[in-house]
């Protein structure tokens, strides 16, 4: 069954079809998409919105030319297990969204898509992951859907902090 209910601004976690996740999140930043957009298209960036305790490294080589088709090579650890994770960036339509996939990493599927609205004299920014974990359901309720939560919860206090407070394109 299909939970439709979404409450603005609050992280849910949705069955879209048998085996597949569903995550999305929104969080809307005082700050024109021209501005906010930009952080995004920083790699390097990953590394401050990250939770410390999976110890995420970039490890493609900076800059990186952010576009379709860009491969991007991290290293992570997951309950102390090191994971080496690749993504393609699929779509990239700055500065209204991108659409990253995982094409080596610890899921069957990991499909990010970011988009970027001009909403009430800011920026909404919304998430949505599709994935599919190893193990199921079962290994999804026990383990993964809260830590997917716990990442974006983190993600969301640090986005607030670094963008909340942004004075001009300099002040990343």
């Amino acid at each position: 069954m299909v939970c439709r209910a979404c409450l603005r601004y609050q992280n849910q976690n949705v069955t879209a079809v048998p085996g597949e996740h569903l995550f999305q999140s929104e969080l809307w930043l005082p700050h024109p998409r021209d501005l906010v957009f930009p952080f995004f298209a920083d790699v390097r960036n990953l590394e401050a919105i990250t939770p410390s305790f999976l110890k995420f490294t970039v490890l493609t080589p900076l800059p990186v030319a952010m576009r379709a088709g860009a491969l991007i090579d991290y290293k992570l650890r997951l309950r102390g297990i090191p994971i080496r994770w690749r993504t393609r960036i699929t779509t990239w339509e700055p500065p209204v969204r991108f659409v990253d996939e995982q094409i080596r990493g610890p899921y069957r599927q990991w499909i990010h898509e970011h988009t970027f609205e001009e909403r009430d004299g800011g920026t909404l920014m919304r998430d949505v992951v599709r994935y599919v974990v190893p193990g199921g359901a079962l290994v999804n309720f026990l383990f993964v859907r809260r830590d997917v939560q716990s990442i974006f919860d983190y993600r969301r206090r640090r986005l607030t902090e670094l963008l909340g407070a942004m004075k001009s394109p300099a002040g990343f």
